[in-house]
């Protein structure tokens, strides 16, 4: 490989680097970046040299491919990171306690997203979760927890503190499910309505898609590749480990992994519903 880079080399590089700071932009949707994609996969000194371009960003290239265009991810520290806190923030939460409860929510849409390890491995597989789905979700996990410190007190043996996650659950537990304002929305505060944002945030940055926008119906979001591949960095994190060891996804799934809510799975290839705006799958 050689270390000798053109001007044109470099542009390219960096235009690719941009071309994934557009999440919601597909290459199958701009020729350039779809070209620029191919040359990632089949050039290996233009490949090394647009991820040394984006490390010096402060990004991490998370994958590059048709499917996917280039997808990103910050490195800790980095000026492109949102971190909880601030995620929180512009929630117009600042409690301490608040980041934790978004941090809860985002736990659970991915782990509903694609409930079985073969789902996330599966490059076809197209999850689909709903608000309503996530929040009832997220509450039947506080009651098994609950359930589970009744029964720990009862011995002689029972926890001398809660681990941070499960003080978390409890935490959620403990705020109204739904709430409305005066324009009847749901109320930021209330558990269904930061589901809600959660699900919206995923969707303004590319990761899922929205169906079925009929303000009649209840939303669907589908799953874009560019989320699976972050949620495959994400599966390996302790916090996403202790939600699945909780055994609570399995028992609301049915035999086939889709959820008891009547949400068919959708399959890569198969039509797809496009919502206004474009869409990533």
């Amino acid at each position: 490989m050689s270390d000798t880079f053109t001007v044109f080399d470099a542009e390219g590089a960096a235009q690719l680097v941009a071309f994934g700071m557009r999440p919601r932009l597909h290459p199958s949707q701009d020729r350039e970046y779809l070209d620029l994609v191919r040359r990632h996969r089949e050039d290996d000194a233009f490949r090394f040299l647009t991820e040394r371009i984006a490390f010096s960003l402060g990004l991490h290239v998370v994958a590059v491919g048709p499917g996917t265009g280039m997808v990103l991810a910050p490195v800790s520290g980095s000026v492109f990171e949102t971190r909880i806190e601030d995620y929180a923030r512009s929630s117009g939460h600042r409690r301490e306690g608040e980041r934790a409860l978004h941090g809860i929510i985002h736990l659970a849409v991915a782990v509903l997203a694609f409930p079985r390890p073969a789902d996330l491995a599966d490059d076809g597989y197209i999850g689909q979760v709903t608000a309503r789905v996530v929040d009832e979700t997220v509450r039947e996990v506080c009651r098994k927890l609950g359930r589970r410190a009744e029964e720990a007190e009862s011995t002689e043996d029972a926890p001398t503190g809660a681990p941070e996650l499960e003080r978390a659950w409890r935490a959620y537990a403990r705020r109204p499910q739904v709430s409305e304002t005066k324009d009847e929305r749901a109320a930021p505060n209330s558990t269904r309505g930061m589901t809600s944002r959660a699900l919206r945030f995923l969707t303004e940055h590319g990761l899922l898609v929205m169906v079925g926008d009929d303000e009649t119906e209840e939303r669907v979001f589908r799953t874009t590749p560019r989320y699976q591949m972050h949620v495959r960095e994400l599966a390996s994190t302790a916090a996403f480990e202790e939600l699945i060891g909780l055994g609570v996804v399995p028992d609301i799934t049915g035999p086939g992994g889709t959820l008891h809510v009547g949400l068919p799975v959708a399959r890569a290839g198969e039509p797809q519903d496009v919502p206004k705006g474009g869409s990533d799958v």
